[in-house]
């Protein structure tokens, strides 16, 4: 199984970059996917997520900026950040989670992909 990320880099604030995860090895369409960044000296938290069904759920942080998509014909999930600020800089993880009766029985993460936002 891999999940790779691009879309990363320089941007200055108040621009837009479009993340892409793409996976491989696994039924993609099963699985609930979550953008997660983390910033140098910080816990990773969670950006933003999309259910199987495609319903999506946003950190307060990023609501009516970030965009969540996905197409499971492509097995692909994008993350379309817009307006950026300096504190979005950070390393941009996909996530990829298989749940079952409230267990979950398959988690993946990608690579990641740097997001560096400059005044």
């Amino acid at each position: 199984v891999q999940l790779v990320e691009s879309g990363g880099g320089l941007v200055q604030t108040g621009g837009s970059l479009r993340l892409s995860c793409v996976a491989s090895g696994l039924t993609f369409s099963i699985y609930g996917v979550g953008w997660y960044r983390q910033a140098p000296g910080k816990q990773r938290e969670l950006v933003a997520s999309i259910s199987q069904d495609g319903s999506t759920n946003y950190a307060n942080f990023v609501k009516d900026r970030f965009t969540i998509s996905r197409d499971n014909a492509e097995n692909t999930v994008w993350l379309q950040m817009n307006s950026l600020k300096t504190e979005d800089t950070a390393v941009y993880y996909c996530r990829a989670r298989y749940q079952a009766h409230g267990t979950t029985r398959s988690d993946y993460w990608g690579q990641g992909t740097r997001v560096t936002v400059s005044s």
